[in-house]
C-alpha cells in the first residue's frame, strides 16, 4: 500500500481504508479489500451494536444473479448461504388485484429452479455473520461507533474521522475514505452529493412471525403440483396490481418479510403508513393475502415506511481517494432486487481503485471511467421502473416486460460481472457498440410496453394460467451460460449473440403488440429493428394472450 501521509491529526490512528458503515455494503467491501490485499489496514465504523436483531433488522433480503454470485463466489460465502439462509425459488408474480382466489389468477414464475442460484437473506443473521468474519480476517470492525466529524484532504494528505466509541472520542487518519452508511449518507451530506431522480415511489414494510406459504391458499391439486418441488414459499412472491406490487419473502430465522411498493400518485403513502392502514389497504387490494396474515400465528415484529426511496448521486468515486457504496450512493427500486447487485459493482470498482493506488499507479483516470460506467448501469436500469408501475397489474403486458427485462439483464451486465470483466477496459471498449445497441432497444421497448398497457386499460386480463419461465429453452440457457468460462473472442461473441437475442425478442414483442393494436406507437422500435423477423417459437403465444 502507498505510504500513509504524515499530514494527519496528532495522535490519530492511521489506516489505509476507513469505511463508514458496517452493514451489507461496508462489510462486504471490507472483506473484498482484505481478500485482495491481505496487508491492508481496514477500519469499519458501524453505528449499531452487534449482534443485531435477526429478522426485524433491515429490508433488502432478496438477491438476484449478480449479487448472489458476488456473495457466494467472489467473497466465498457459499457455505453460509447454503446452510444459514434460504435458497430462492426464483421470482414469482401473481396478477391478483382484488382476488380472494389466487389460484385462479395468472401466475408467472419457474416450475423448477434455474441453474444459477440466489438466496433469500435474513439481513440481521447475515450482517452478524459478516461482522464475525471481518474480525476473524483482521479487520477492525468497531460496532457502536458514532461518527462525529469528517475532514477531507484535497491533496495527498490523509482524511480524518472523529468518532465516539465505548464512551471515548477517538480519531483515525485514512488514505481512503468510503461512505457505506446507507441513507444516513455521512459523506454524501457533507459534500452535498444528493441528487433526486424522477422515479416517485414509496414503500411500507413489516415482518411477522411464521412463514406465509402460498400453497396454503388453495386446495386445487393441479395448481399445487405446478412446481417441483412445490415450494412457492421460497420464491420472492409478488402480488401485482395497477400501480403497485406486494412482496412476500421468507427469512431463515422463521419470520416472513412483507412490503407494499407503489407509485406515489396511484397509491398515496398516507393510505398505508401504519400497520393498521397497510392491512386495510391489503384487504382491499389483496384480500386472500390479508386473510392469511390476519391469522394469530403471524404476530407483528416491526413496521416501517419510506417516502420517495429512489435516488441518485452526483458523484460516487473520486480521484481524491473517497468513494460511496450501497444506499449512500444510488438506490433504484426493490423490484428485481438490484440493491446487492449495485453494491457488488461499486465495491468491485472501489477495490480496483485502491489496488491501483497501492501499486503506485495513476488511478484518477479510472475513478472517472468507473463512475461513468456505474452511472450508465444505474441510468439504464432505472428505465425498467420509471413510469412503468401502471403496467404492474396488466397480466398480458407485464409478463412480457419481465421476460424482456431479464433478457436485458442476462445479456450484458450479468455476464460482464460473472466473467470478472467489470474493470477490463479493453473488453469494455470492444463491447461498446453492443452495449449501445442494447440500450437503444431497451429505451424504445420500455415506452412501447407502457403504450401497449395504456391501450389495454378497461379490459379484463386473460384467464388463469401458469407462464412457466423454466420451459423457455433459450431463457433457461441464458441463465445457465452465466457460468461459462470464455476467452476474449468467445466472450465478445457471446455478448453479440445476446444482443441478437434481444433484437429477435423485440421483433416478436412488437409483432404481437401490433396484432392487438395495429396503430400502436412503437416509439421508434420498428426503425431500430429494420425489418428483423422474430426467432421461431421464441415465446409461446400464450405469453401474448389477448385481453377479452
Amino acid at each position: 500500500m502507498a505510504s500513509i501521509s504524515q499530514h494527519s491529526p496528532a495522535g490519530a490512528r492511521r489506516v489505509d481504508v476507513a469505511i463508514l458503515g458496517g452493514g451489507l455494503a461496508g462489510l462486504t467491501l471490507a472483506l473484498q479489500l482484505r481478500q485482495q490485499s491481505p496487508d491492508l489496514s481496514i477500519t469499519v465504523l458501524e453505528r449499531h451494536t452487534h449482534p443485531v436483531r435477526e429478522a426485524a433488522h433491515k429490508v433488502g433480503e432478496s438477491t438476484v444473479e449478480i449479487g448472489a454470485h458476488y456473495l457466494a463466489n467472489v467473497l466465498g460465502l457459499r457455505e453460509h448461504l447454503d446452510s444459514e439462509q434460504i435458497r430462492k425459488f426464483g421470482f414469482r408474480f401473481f396478477f391478483s388485484e382484488g382476488s380472494d382466489r389466487v389460484d385462479r389468477c395468472t401466475e408467472l414464475g419457474v416450475s423448477q429452479i434455474l441453474p444459477t442460484p440466489s438466496w433469500q437473506i435474513d439481513r440481521g443473521r447475515f450482517e452478524n455473520f459478516l461482522g464475525e468474519r471481518a474480525r476473524a480476517a483482521g479487520i477492525a470492525f468497531n460496532d457502536g461507533a458514532v461518527v462525529r466529524t469528517l475532514d477531507l484532504d484535497d491533496g495527498e494528505g490523509d482524511h480524518g474521522v472523529t468518532y465516539e466509541h465505548e464512551g471515548e472520542t477517538r480519531q483515525i487518519a485514512c488514505r481512503w475514505l468510503v461512505d457505506a452508511s446507507g441513507r444516513a449518507g455521512l459523506l454524501k451530506r457533507k459534500l452535498d452529493l444528493a441528487q433526486p431522480n424522477a422515479h416517485d415511489a414509496n414503500a411500507a414494510w413489516w415482518r411477522v412471525d411464521g412463514i406465509v406459504d402460498p400453497n396454503a391458499w388453495s386446495e386445487d391439486a393441479q395448481w399445487l403440483q405446478r412446481c417441483t418441488p412445490p415450494d412457492r414459499w421460497r420464491s420472492t412472491n409478488h402480488m401485482c396490481g395497477p400501480g403497485y406490487w406486494f412482496w412476500l419473502i421468507p427469512l431463515s430465522s422463521g419470520a416472513h418479510s412483507l412490503g407494499i411498493v407503489c407509485d406515489a400518485k396511484m397509491h398515496p403513502l398516507e393510505t398505508m403508513n401504519t400497520h393498521d392502514k397497510a392491512m386495510d389497504w391489503l384487504r382491499r387490494h389483496q384480500p386472500q393475502v390479508a386473510a392469511s396474515l390476519d391469522r394469530s400465528q403471524h404476530t407483528l415484529q416491526d413496521f416501517l415506511f419510506l417516502r420517495h426511496f429512489s435516488h441518485g448521486c452526483k458523484q460516487v468515486f473520486s480521484e481524491r481517494r473517497w468513494a460511496l457504496t450501497g444506499e449512500s450512493g444510488v438506490f433504484l427500486d426493490p423490484f428485481y432486487s438490484p440493491g446487492t447487485d449495485f453494491i457488488a459493482i461499486a465495491n468491485t470498482y472501489i477495490c480496483d481503485l485502491v489496488a491501483k493506488d497501492a501499486a503506485g499507479a495513476a488511478f484518477a483516470p479510472y475513478a472517472s471511467l468507473y463512475q461513468q460506467l456505474f452511472f450508465s448501469f444505474y441510468e439504464n436500469t432505472l428505465t425498467l421502473y420509471q413510469d412503468q408501475y401502471a403496467l404492474f397489474g396488466d397480466a398480458q403486458v407485464m409478463p412480457v416486460k419481465v421476460i424482456w427485462d431479464y433478457t436485458y439483464y442476462w445479456s450484458l451486465l450479468s455476464p460482464l460481472f460473472f466473467a470478472g470483466r467489470m474493470t477490463d477496459v479493453a473488453m469494455l471498449g470492444r463491447l461498446r457498440p453492443a452495449f449501445e445497441a442494447a440500450r437503444a432497444l431497451n429505451l424504445a421497448m420500455q415506452p412501447m410496453l407502457r403504450e401497449w398497457g395504456r391501450r389495454n386499460e378497461g379490459h379484463d386480463g386473460p384467464a388463469a394460467r401458469l407462464l412457466d419461465q423454466f420451459r423457455i429453452d433459450w431463457f433457461h440457457d441464458m441463465n445457465r451460460a452465466l457460468h461459462d468460462t470464455l476467452d476474449d473472442d468467445g466472450f465478445a461473441a457471446r455478448i453479440a449473440a445476446n444482443v441478437d437475442r434481444m433484437r429477435w425478442l423485440a421483433a416478436e414483442v412488437l409483432q404481437h403488440a401490433r396484432r392487438r393494436h395495429p396503430d400502436i406507437d412503437d416509439q421508434g422500435l420498428g426503425a431500430l429493428l429494420s425489418g428483423d423477423s422474430p426467432a421461431p417459437a421464441s415465446l409461446h403465444a400464450v405469453w401474448y394472450a389477448d385481453a377479452a
